[in-house]
């Protein structure tokens, strides 16, 4: 085996020469990452003053803290005399090709993050999207978790709902309650209005202001189609809709106003 004698004046030259790029590299990395670690921090603080979901606050940590360090490291080496081009443009590649290959996964990702920094929902709303609708269970970077008032989990991809239309039940603190009810063309329709404004008033759950109004809204074929609307809490909504529903059906009936449902009379014709 060859021996290779390496003299003084080699090893002199080797640390004068590559001897600063070195510490100019152990530099830039020791005071690189303490930076890294100070704007970290900073970004932190910044994120838990904000209303921004704690689990968006960490990814952001992480990702930020992530980038960061990958350009400290690619700087040192660059100065070590590495040529990291080439490098770059592998990572590059290796990138596309992966975002290529979970371009749904990536939608998902991106519409997490929408999702938990301009919040259209939040953890306990009931919203509806389409024909799915339930209370907000939980939300991570790629589902949103749905529970429907029959127990059932909904998993809906977080791109999907950034993208469409979601109705949030839950946003407002009141809600509107409208109960439409159709009367005969002979009943009174000034009594039926007053009983319906009677029952919703007496009604403790119902907010004076806007006040409670009902109005006809159209001549129907067998019916004058009236609509009682009221104001109530949010979450006393459904049954504050329920009972009242019920109540004036009730009341109604006790005035003999009548509510006519679909019927067809036949004549029988006797052929002499």
């Amino acid at each position: 085996m060859e021996n290779f004698n390496i003299s003084s004046d080699d090893l002199m030259n080797f640390v004068i020469t590559f001897g600063p790029k070195l510490l100019a590299a152990i530099a830039t990395l020791v005071i690189g990452l303490w930076i890294v670690k100070f704007v970290v921090k900073g970004v932190k603080k910044a994120l838990n003053k904000s209303s921004v979901d704690n689990a968006l606050a960490v990814f952001l940590q992480s990702l930020v803290s992530i980038l960061l360090k990958v350009m400290v490291y690619i700087t040192a080496l660059s100065m070590l005399g590495i040529q990291m081009t080439s490098f770059i443009a592998v990572l590059g590649a290796a990138g596309l090709a992966i975002g290529l290959a979970m371009q749904g996964s990536l939608s998902n990702f991106a519409g997490g993050v929408l999702i938990l920094f301009f919040k259209p929902f939040k953890v306990g709303d009931f919203i509806e999207r389409g024909s799915e609708s339930g209370t907000v269970e939980r939300i991570d970077i790629l589902y949103t978790f749905l529970v429907t008032p029959n127990n059932q989990e909904i998993v809906i991809p977080n791109g999907q709902l950034a993208n469409a239309a979601v109705t949030n039940y839950s946003a407002k603190e009141i809600r509107r309650a409208v109960f439409p009810v159709g009367i005969g063309y002979t009943s009174d329709m000034k009594k039926a209005r007053e009983i319906m404004l009677r029952v919703l008033k007496e009604d403790e759950r119902v907010l004076k202001e806007p006040e409670p109004v009902v109005v006809l809204t159209n001549l129907g074929d067998s019916s004058l189609d009236l609509s009682a609307r009221a104001w109530t809490k949010t979450e006393d909504y459904w049954a504050f809709f329920w009972d009242n529903l019920e109540k004036i059906k009730e009341e109604l009936d006790k005035e003999d106003i009548e509510i006519p449902f679909p019927q067809r009379d036949v004549y029988l014709y006797q052929q002499k």
